[in-house]
């Protein structure tokens, strides 16, 4: 089996377009984030290509996260355009061990945007905000020419105080030995999304898994501390694309178990259907934790114990070999290597 490392950044003339897979979490955006932005802005906080950047300010650690959101349709089963904005941040604030302080929200509305959906999708904000406990403290808006917008797109920025046990959280600290385990059932929000757009002809009871993830970070954190080596919010790109990224980042191999996946069978069906693999689909309410294989137990029992942790399950482990590969051991006795997404067969999903 051949081994594959994070491959040498270097300038070189671009050419070509943007596409829709550029903006999948895929292979095309990492390869427009290493040699587009990369290239422009390079230091040390943004080359560690976490979900969040973590700065020393006045003693302490801060995290500092920002996104945008896009997604089609902007209201969905289980949530909306307002809710998945603030969780997406608060969860990549979760990612970097930190408890959220504030957010910011700028808006960019199409002319003709109705100002009742604009307002749910702010009330939809408002409230995630509330039942977190952090304030949405600054903003901006801007209006663009009918036609030009799709709607209504949210920017959210977050800022947060990272716990002092998540010091070196990073997908390069994984390490052979440890275990992967994702929060919940996976690709719940793709899904969702997708059927809503109602332009397959498939009904199924798939409601998104938006959610906000810091109190279950939190919780793993008291229970296992600096065992916990790094977590990943898996969003677009799935979780497959997540454990790539740790492969690659720590020089290890990911292996996975097929039958310990958890899938919910409506979504699996759907999947199946349409020649998707649910490791590629996204979640917004679902994080994977890799940590020392000698508090696995402990992890999982304190991750099942919180509301948004019920179906936690280890799906895999860090080994030395293959160097930066993910395999599966699937349910027929082989093993075959799961890549990072190529293409995106689900945009706008967030």
């Amino acid at each position: 089996m051949t081994s594959r490392t994070r491959p040498v950044r270097r300038a070189r003339e671009l050419s070509g377009a943007v596409t829709l897979s550029h903006g999948s979490g895929g292979k095309a955006t990492h390869a427009l984030v290493e040699t587009v932005f990369l290239e422009a802005f390079h230091n040390p906080a943004l080359a560690a290509l976490n979900d969040g950047a973590v700065l020393k300010v006045a003693g302490k650690d801060l995290a500092f996260t920002t996104d945008s959101f896009v997604v089609s349709p902007i209201f969905f089963p289980g949530g909306c355009l307002g809710d998945l904005a603030v969780n997406g941040t608060v969860n990549d604030l979760a990612a970097c061990g930190a408890q959220p302080l504030a957010l910011s929200a700028g808006f960019v509305i199409e002319e003709g945007f109705p100002l009742t959906e604009l307002a749910r999708v702010v009330q939809a904000m408002a409230s995630a905000a509330r039942y977190v406990g952090v304030s949405v403290v600054t903003g901006d808006t801007k209006v663009v020419e009918h036609g030009k917008g799709d709607g209504c797109y949210v920017n959210t920025s977050g800022i947060g105080l990272v716990d002092r046990r998540a010091t070196g959280l990073s997908a390069a600290a994984a390490c052979p030995g440890d275990q992967d385990i994702v929060s919940g059932y996976i690709g719940d929000h793709g899904t969702a999304v997708l059927l809503a757009r109602g332009e397959l002809g498939i009904s199924a009871e798939i409601a998104s898994d938006t959610a906000p993830l810091n109190g279950l970070v939190a919780a793993l954190l008291d229970c296992v501390g600096p065992k916990v080596h790094a977590l990943r919010d898996a969003t677009r790109g799935g979780v497959a694309t997540v454990l790539n990224e740790v492969a690659l980042a720590s020089g290890a191999a990911v292996v996975l178990a097929e039958d310990a996946l958890p899938v919910r069978s409506e979504v699996f069906g759907v999947c199946e259907m349409l020649g998707i693999d649910p490791l590629y689909v996204a979640c917004e309410g679902r994080m994977v934790a890799v940590v020392d294989g000698d508090c696995t137990d402990d992890a999982l029992r304190v991750m099942r114990a919180h509301p948004m942790g019920r179906n936690s399950a280890v799906i895999g482990e860090v080994r030395r070999e293959p160097v930066g590969l993910v395999l599966e051991n699937t349910g027929f006795g082989g093993s075959r290597v799961v890549d990072m997404l190529v293409g995106d067969p689900l945009p706008r999903i967030c």
